[in-house]
């Protein structure tokens, strides 16, 4: 079976989803509230992967592109891609 994951979509209706329960194993901790993802953590799984390893690469996009095997043009490209994203889920954030 393959590592679980974090679910950000409800299957159900489609909203993002939000945090209402954490629970701590050692100490049998629970909290509950309803908090919403954090920007980052509402980014597709595979932009969140180039974030991080943007990240990895000290924030270098020739590095990047070196790693992934493309050329600086594409990451660029992709780089904006996940500005416009992030971009775009902030304003949501701001509208409500």
């Amino acid at each position: 079976m393959g590592k679980k994951r974090l679910p950000k979509i409800c299957p159900s209706c489609g909203e993002v989803l939000q945090v209402h329960m954490m629970h701590c194993a050692e100490c049998d901790t629970t909290i509950e509230g309803d908090y919403p993802l954090p920007v980052l953590m509402r980014l597709k799984e595979d932009d969140l992967r180039f974030v991080g390893d943007f990240v990895l690469c000290n924030g270098s996009l020739k590095a990047l592109a070196q790693k992934m095997d493309l050329s600086y043009p594409s990451v660029r490209n992709r780089m904006d891609d996940v500005i416009a994203e992030l971009e775009h889920l902030q304003s949501l954030d701001n509208n409500d």
